[in-house]
């Protein structure tokens, strides 16, 4: 093999495929990233067999070739090189492979090429288009409300639910539920229910990142789901199990509903809950009337610590408590300028939607305090 191509677009492309490569490989192979050179194009793949991502980009190929090469140390060594291009070719003395740009040389020992897995193309039986902005935006309304216990599967993933063109995105820890709603007209099965594992959804923030709406074509077997996006393709197992029925989680009606200004609210509860994040449970407490909300906590080890803001009542007053987490995520995930807390009872289901947004709905559940 001898090859060269721009050390940028390289850089770009062992960063994608790195996402693929575990922490603690199972076998050494799988702690390499795979490149095939051929036509005028360097493909680079990575696998742990949940997750495999292969990016293309152009090269000018002068032999053919494939080689694997150390991950983790490739992209140290080509991201740190002083040119702007990258010549890789075979060191015919060893097994090895020979990295160069202007005055710098590396040589990186080739793994067995013959021994990393394939990574054929999936087709599946179900096969749609999302833009990746709509995809990007479902992941960040929704992903940062799964477990990360891997014991219960189930909730370390999004669901992705698609019925007569409607697509719904949610995740649940049981605690509390995001979910996210789009009309799309191009499903070619009116039915689909799949929980897809939020470590790769998260990747997807980075690696389908663009200003500009571009479409990501997905198709989906009975346990995998790939992407296919410019020229990156990524496959994915799919979790098995039953998600939860979300509509029976979020409650019909509310008695209280309070607008509130985001910035305000979430300045003052990064504030107060300063106070609360060395406890056990991050417990913080709302207080909420007179068009006022008082947001307090108590710590016995540290001290306490409240704050005053205005707000729009609609209905009757109430105390409340909850994980601080649990709202200091939502609002992160929150866009419009206010938003509305809806509650029935202190010890109920309560609410987090977004102003003139209806696509969007978050629920929690509150914590038993001792004044209750």
């Amino acid at each position: 093999m001898k090859i060269t191509c721009e050390k940028k677009e390289l850089t770009q492309a062992i960063q994608t495929v790195l996402k693929a490569i575990p922490s603690r490989p199972q076998m050494p192979i799988l702690s390499g990233i795979y490149i095939k050179a051929t036509d005028n194009q360097l493909e680079l793949k990575a696998t742990d067999y949940e997750i495999s991502i292969s990016c293309k980009i152009n090269a000018n190929i002068d032999n053919r070739g494939t080689i694997v090469l150390p991950g983790k140390y490739l992209y140290e060594v080509i991201r740190t090189l002083p040119g702007e291009y990258v010549e890789i070719k075979n060191n015919n003395t060893d097994n090895s492979i020979n990295i160069s740009s202007n005055t710098a040389q590396f040589n990186l020992l080739n793994m067995q090429a013959t021994d990393f897995p394939v990574i054929e193309k999936l087709y599946g039986q179900i096969n749609f288009t999302l833009k990746n902005t709509i995809l990007l935006n479902f992941i960040r309304k929704t992903s940062f409300a799964c477990s990360t216990d891997e014991s219960r599967p189930v909730f370390t993933g999004c669901l992705i639910d698609i019925n007569n063109s409607n697509i719904i995105m949610a995740a649940t820890n049981m605690h509390r539920l995001a979910l996210i709603r789009e009309n799309i007209g191009n499903i070619t099965d009116d039915n689909l229910k799949i929980i897809i594992p939020a470590k790769i959804l998260n990747e997807f923030m980075h690696i389908f990142n663009s200003d500009i709406p571009e479409d990501i074509q997905i198709s989906c077997t009975h346990n995998k789901i790939s992407f296919s996006y410019e020229n990156i393709y990524v496959i994915s197992r799919l979790i098995e199990g039953q998600f939860p029925d979300y509509n029976r989680v979020i409650p019909k009606e509310f008695k209280t509903h309070v607008t509130i200004n985001k910035q305000e609210f979430q300045s003052a509860l990064d504030r107060v809950s300063l106070i609360s994040r060395s406890g056990d449970y991050n417990i913080i407490h709302f207080e909420f009337v007179d068009n006022r909300v008082r947001i307090s906590s108590d710590n016995p080890n540290i001290g306490k610590a409240e704050e005053t803001i205005n707000v729009q009542i609609e209905g009757p007053g109430i105390n409340i408590s909850f994980n601080a987490k649990y709202i200091m995520d939502v609002l992160k995930a929150i866009e419009s300028e206010n938003f509305i807390f809806s509650f029935n009872q202190p010890l109920t289901t309560a609410s987090i939607k977004e102003e003139d947004n209806n696509n969007f709905t978050y629920v929690v559940t509150p914590v038993r305090t001792k004044a209750m």
